[in-house]
């Protein structure tokens, strides 16, 4: 996720990490009860939302959408609580109703509506879930090997998106391999439906989670992000250069 990504730049003042490919948008969402009245941010004065992590990106989107709508929110409470919980956890305790809401990230979210009697409030359809990271001196030890890795990784994901229903059932297979448990096929058909998968990563959109960062308070201040992604690896970049080829 661009959360730890941007933390790894900024500890190490911009030399140890890359952004060399996007990855994934989309898949994020705020869940409430089916039943919930629960609207827009005020509604959730004094109440308790679960995210999967303190700091993590879905964390970040949390705490700055309620800031956004008007409500004082700290790392330990504020007006409304937010509690960073593993997201199995999340399902137990809303199941329980302990919870007002959960802001996480797909499966998660298809799990909650289909088996927790959740509905989604704020689906975060742009926002960038996850991207493709490299350290700064193996980009600069090892270029065409990188290149090959961003190469390999922009094929695999046109063969994805044009493969879909392929794709999925290798997901549910590696997952079942990994967990050891059955995986419902519906769940991850459910969850596909939000995400997109890309091959660049949006600048604005990188740099609005960089603000939203330091609103909640886990950056001091807003750094330049700048160099952490390369250039060619910029949706804007890419539109720049289709543009002059059209010319």
């Amino acid at each position: 996720g661009p959360s730890p990504a941007i933390n790894a730049f900024v500890r190490s003042r911009g030399d140890d990490i890359r952004m060399i490919a996007g990855a994934v948008e989309g898949g994020a969402a705020l869940v409430v009860p089916e039943d919930s009245s629960l609207k827009e941010p005020a509604d959730f004065r004094g109440k308790v939302i679960a995210t999967p992590q303190l700091g993590n990106t879905q964390d970040v989107s949390a705490r700055a959408w309620f800031s956004r709508g008007g409500l004082h929110v700290t790392q330990r409470g504020g007006d409304v609580t937010i509690l960073p919980t593993p997201n199995p956890e999340q399902l137990s305790l809303f199941r329980q109703g302990k919870l007002d809401g959960v802001w996480t990230v797909e499966p998660w979210v298809s799990r909650l509506v289909m088996t927790a009697g959740g509905k989604v409030l704020v689906n975060e359809k742009e926002s960038i879930a996850t991207v493709l990271v490299c350290g700064a001196d193996f980009l600069k030890e090892k270029p065409e090997v990188a290149k090959a890795l961003v190469q390999a990784h922009e094929e695999l994901n046109e063969w994805i998106r044009q493969h879909p229903e392929e794709a999925r059932a290798i997901v549910v297979k590696e997952l079942e391999e990994l967990t050891h448990s059955r995986i419902d096929p519906a769940l991850i058909a459910e969850a596909w439906k939000s995400i997109v998968m890309k091959d660049r990563i949006s600048i604005p959109k990188l740099q609005q989670f960089v603000r939203d960062a330091h609103e909640a308070g886990f950056m001091k201040e807003v750094p330049d992000v700048g160099g952490l992604v390369v250039p060619e690896a910029a949706e804007e970049q890419l539109t720049m250069v289709k543009e002059a080829a059209g010319r």
